[in-house]
């Protein structure tokens, strides 16, 4: 068997142990402890893979997993170690020892039967259409655009706000679409972050057969885990897509350069938190920005930690099925940091970051509201109709 770890032979041996990226490292700053710092834990992982620390233990893998893989990390680092690739090979290997923690094993298994995030949320792929004031367009039907809701957005009833506001919005632009409905199936995160990289490849080979049956020249989405496997991870496991990817953002910044959208003034000052996968993984900061500034009456306010160096929310990497109490409390963390800004609502372009921030907004009575860029859009739109 190839040990993933060994295309990162070289990066491994170049830590300098300079604790860089411990002072950026959200779990390090709630527990405190230093093998929960990416600096510990790549010396954990190099007694691994020099034979000093064989075979690994169950604490072991514990240890890799209470990580959110925010990358922050990486763009922190002076030697340039790609801390996050690294961990993420530890997982390959871990899964293929068959090391995973119980808690993760578990949502592997639903992931892979019902092919969803959620076992009950599969049998109800559209529930968050209910509250529409009309059913949604096209439902696997062929057309120009496909929009890929993702399992977060469809799952979870705090959610189900954003798939509702973007596609009034693209209704409202004239922009036709259609939904994969019950074909959609989970875009492969939750199996390719716990390690489990060929039973994410199935379900990514189903989607891409899928889009390309419906002859599309576009898939768009508004979570950014989502758009960052399509756009870097199908390619590399399945070939060439053959259509566009693009996130959400993206596409309502293209809508509003050619005036298709019309918007009332929302007179509220925002603050704006980078989703890690469409930040640091994606390399998208500006666009989220331009689109908010294009919003009359929106003020916008940078969290001190913001665009690569922004504090992640905790809802990443699997870490709030692995350790839920450890990703809260990330969560409030970030929360505190949007409260300095005195912004009245705290925006963000993600279905997980809204989920866990809101959370941490219900949990610690902070009256600020957390929303998605889509669903101020929506409201702007519904302004200016």
């Amino acid at each position: 068997m190839n040990n993933p770890l060994e295309a990162y032979a070289e990066e491994i041996i170049r830590c300098n142990k300079c604790g860089f990226c411990q002072a950026t490292c959200p779990v390090y700053d709630v527990r405190r402890d230093e093998a929960s710092a990416p600096r510990g834990l790549l010396r954990l992982i190099r007694a691994l893979y020099d034979g000093q620390l064989s075979p690994p233990s169950d604490g072991y893998a514990q240890r890799i997993y209470r990580c959110s893989l925010c990358g922050v990390c990486a763009p922190t680092c002076p030697s340039g170690v790609e801390v996050d690739g690294i961990l993420q090979a530890a997982r390959d290997d871990l899964a293929a020892r068959g090391l995973l923690p119980t808690a993760l094993q578990d949502l592997g298994r639903t992931v892979q039967a019902s092919h969803h995030l959620l076992e009950d949320a599969a049998q109800a792929p559209l529930a968050w259409t209910e509250e529409l004031p009309h059913p949604p367009e096209g439902l696997g039907s062929r057309a120009e655009l496909v929009y890929f809701v993702g399992c977060v957005a469809s799952a979870f009833p705090a959610a189900h706000s954003i798939p509702r506001a973007f596609v009034q919005v693209l209704e409202r632009a004239g922009q036709r679409y259609t939904l994969l409905a019950g074909e959609e199936w989970c875009c492969g995160y939750p199996l390719l972050v716990n390690g489990q990289r060929g039973e994410a490849r199935e379900l990514m080979a189903h989607n891409l057969e899928t889009v390309r049956s419906l002859g599309a020249e576009g898939v768009v989405f508004t979570c950014p885990s989502c758009y960052h496997l399509w756009a870097h991870i199908y390619p590399q496991e399945l070939g060439g897509l053959g259509f566009e990817v693009i996130h959400a953002t993206e596409l309502l910044a293209d809508l509003l350069a050619n005036e298709e959208l019309a918007m009332g003034p929302l007179p509220w000052q925002v603050t704006y938190h980078d989703p890690c996968d469409l930040g640091r993984r994606s390399g998208i900061y500006d666009v989220p920005r331009q689109v908010l500034a294009a919003i009359p009456g929106v003020t916008l306010v940078e969290m001190t930690e913001n665009r690569a160096n922004a504090f992640c929310c905790g809802g990443g990497g699997n870490l709030d099925a692995f350790d839920p109490a450890l990703s809260q409390a990330v969560a409030g963390r970030r929360l505190a940091q949007a409260q300095a800004t005195d912004a009245q609502v705290l925006a963000t372009a993600c279905g997980r970051c809204k989920r866990a921030l809101a959370a941490a907004a219900h949990r610690n009575g902070v009256p600020m509201e957390v929303l998605d860029i889509v669903e101020l859009v929506e409201r702007a739109t519904r302004k200016g109709a």
